[in-house]
């Protein structure tokens, strides 16, 4: 059977899909079409439509006026509508969406006799599989992290010791005018990570706490950015750890750890090797120091500090897609962009997480980062 034109239906507001297709940027409810590889058409207000026409890569821009839009239907069955009418002018009456259809727009299609095909894998491969300009904006973008980490490092490194915090200009140094720091170094070349993570101790035990409060001295602080590009789109995502003033004996065994299970994650990145494995080579390297995951197999003593998460995961558009270093059964290809992320946290003293990204090449993996791993954060000067 004759594979059905695939359709991406929009409301207000970003959606990495629909921009992946169209290389199209709108806060309005925009349609989409792909009859066959060169034959797509994008529907839009009239308000966007030279912008469509300059920027999109569809060969197709038109105004949804002229084109049935209907003014007496409330929006989701009025792009219906519109697009039964497309598909009826190409003498389809079946479409392929992906599970990101709003369900709205999934029951107004098929109010509109459009047959509708579930298509899970819409777009999956081919944003898996990044081209050498693709791979060349996520590069960017680890630059861009590594130097807003080396800015909010070398804050760090700068503050003086009292009862216990860190102070800076004569006041407590926070996470929040650390997060403000890093976003202010990204804001100025391109960049933006609204969620960024700069997470002091002994709350970084939690992998995804984003950072409140005075910064502690003689104890972890997790650095996640994973900024996007204002004009590319695309993300990278790097994680370091830094502890200032004295650095535990308990904290030194975890970062050492990391460092190995990292260094093994890596050395197993090839095509056509399971996700699963990758994962499973660092917890292996994890437990064989004494520490723990929650992997079956890979579990450690409950006592000791434990990786919670998954390796890695593909970036892209999304900074989180796939593939997925975790125990689930995934092959990695050439062109697949991962992370490589092993962390161990434990409450009460706090977490150490280390990720690089990079991309698999035919034989093996090309690191995209070059910043310094150290615990000392004198080291990123």
């Amino acid at each position: 059977m004759e594979q059905a034109p695939a359709l991406l239906l929009i409301n207000a507001g970003e959606d990495s899909e629909f921009f992946y297709a169209t290389r199209f940027l709108t806060e309005d409810p925009a349609l989409y079409i792909r009859f066959g590889e060169g034959d797509d058409v994008l529907v839009l207000n009239v308000m966007e439509i030279e912008r469509g026409r300059q920027t999109s890569t569809a060969s197709q821009v038109v105004d949804r006026a002229e084109h049935g839009w209907r003014e007496d239907l409330d929006g989701y069955q009025a792009w219906a509508q519109l697009a039964a009418g497309l598909l009826r002018e190409r003498g389809q009456a079946r479409a392929r969406v992906s599970g990101r259809l709003p369900a709205a727009y999934y029951e107004a299609l098929r109010s509109a006799d459009v047959d509708l095909e579930l298509d899970k894998a819409l777009f999956v491969a081919q944003r898996r599989r990044k081209s050498a300009e693709e791979a060349d904006w996520i590069h960017a973008a680890q630059r861009a992290a590594e130097a807003a980490c080396a800015e909010i490092v070398n804050q760090l490194a700068a503050a003086e010791v009292k009862d216990g915090d860190l102070w800076a200009d004569g006041r407590p140094l926070t996470s929040e005018r650390l997060l403000t720091a890093g976003q202010a170094a990204l804001n100025q070349i391109g960049y933006s990570c609204d969620d960024m993570i700069v997470a002091g101790s002994p709350l970084s035990a939690m992998p995804h706490w984003r950072g409140e409060g005075p910064i502690l001295a003689n104890a972890p602080v997790i650095i996640d950015i994973f900024p996007r590009g204002r004009v590319s789109r695309y993300h990278g995502d790097l994680t370091r750890t830094v502890v200032v003033g004295e650095t535990s004996a308990d904290v030194q065994r975890m970062h050492l750890a990391c460092l190995d299970a990292l260094a093994a994650a890596i050395a197993a990145i090839r095509p056509g090797v399971n996700g699963r494995a990758i994962h499973e080579a660092a917890c292996k390297v994890l437990v064989g120091h004494g520490f723990g995951t929650v992997t079956p197999g890979f579990e450690g003593s409950p006592e000791v500090a434990l990786m919670t998460h998954s390796t890695g995961h593909g970036v892209g558009l999304d900074v989180h897609e796939l593939p997925v270093l975790r125990p689930v059964d995934m092959l990695l290809e050439e062109g697949d962009v991962v992370t490589v992320e092993p962390g161990l946290y434990k409450e009460g003293l706090g977490g150490v997480r280390v990720e690089d990204t990079g991309i698999v090449t035919a034989d093996g993996f090309r690191n995209f980062t070059s910043l310094t791993r150290s615990l000392d954060p004198k080291a990123y000067r």
